[in-house]
């Protein structure tokens, strides 16, 4: 259920942001396949103006800021600008007719605003915040479409969400310190002797192997802590939310079989990996 850079039933090669969605899949219930798809070439174009191409700093947020405008105009029933109509057009009738709650939407612009601007996260708490907006909204937005609204489905639909981010972060560590980027707690680092030097050169040695291990468990735990939501779901979204995450602990047991060096190598699912999901996805 996560959304930067990509469910099983979009791209079965990692966890890792809006691929990670699942947009079309025979899994998904036919009518809510048009909102599901709205919301999530709303987040995905997002994100692109956040990460992709070459722009300035400067210019990313201001285009973000155009994109928030439009937004703010959908959900207040006026027409947006033209730069997005792709996105907007197909937005504009899901929010009025599944009312979805547009605080959600704003959350993730407020998340990929602070990608544009934020490279390193002091603690835990910084990183999960990061997450609440970064992941999380796909996650309630969903469940919204479902019509599932209980407080325990909504924290549990949070574990899992922010489980995803978190995974996809030490899947793609390397890729990551490639581009400047820190998603590795400052606090962490210390605990176990790292310096921003050593990650920013990719060495993996004793010590960011450590960090990676604990943060794989850390994940890995909080996955199993939201994964009883898949049995709230009715139907095709059930199984749809055991591919999203068996897909998750997978790619952990990937990065756990590798030896925690995604400092190194970015693990990916395989044809192998994809049978193994489904088969635990009809234990769960």
């Amino acid at each position: 259920m996560n959304p930067g850079s990509s469910t099983p039933a979009a791209r079965l090669q990692g966890v890792s942001h809006y691929e990670n969605f699942p947009v079309a899949s025979v899994l998904c219930p036919p009518h809510l396949r048009p909102a599901i798809s709205a919301i999530y070439w709303f987040a995905r174009t997002a994100d692109d103006i956040a990460d992709e191409g070459d722009g300035s700093p400067q210019a990313r947020l201001a285009d973000l800021a155009a994109y928030r405008a439009d937004l703010l105009a959908v959900a207040g029933g006026r027409t947006p600008s033209a730069r997005w109509a792709g996105v907007f057009g197909r937005l504009a009738p899901v929010v009025k007719q599944f009312d979805l709650p547009v605080a959600l939407l704003a959350d993730l612009l407020s998340a990929f605003e602070q990608d544009v601007v934020k490279q390193r996260y002091a603690n835990e708490d910084e990183l999960l915040d990061y997450c609440r907006r970064s992941a999380n909204p796909v996650g309630r937005l969903l469940l919204h479409l479902y019509g599932v609204s209980d407080a325990q489905s909504l924290a549990q639909s949070d574990y899992i969400c922010s489980a995803l981010q978190l995974i996809n972060f030490w899947q793609d560590a390397g890729e990551d310190l490639a581009r400047g980027r820190i998603y590795l707690p400052a606090d962490a680092w210390a605990r176990h002797g790292v310096t921003e030097a050593q990650l920013l050169a990719r060495q993996s040695g004793p010590e960011t192997i450590n960090l990676i291990a604990d943060c794989v468990h850390a994940a890995r735990a909080m996955m199993l802590k939201g994964s009883k939501l898949v049995k709230k779901l009715p139907g095709r979204g059930g199984w749809e939310l055991r591919l999203v995450v068996q897909g998750g602990l997978r790619i952990l047991d990937k990065i756990e079989a590798q030896g925690f060096t995604t400092l190194l190598k970015r693990p990916k699912l395989g044809a192998w990996d994809v049978a193994v999901m489904g088969w635990r996805a009809l234990w769960m």
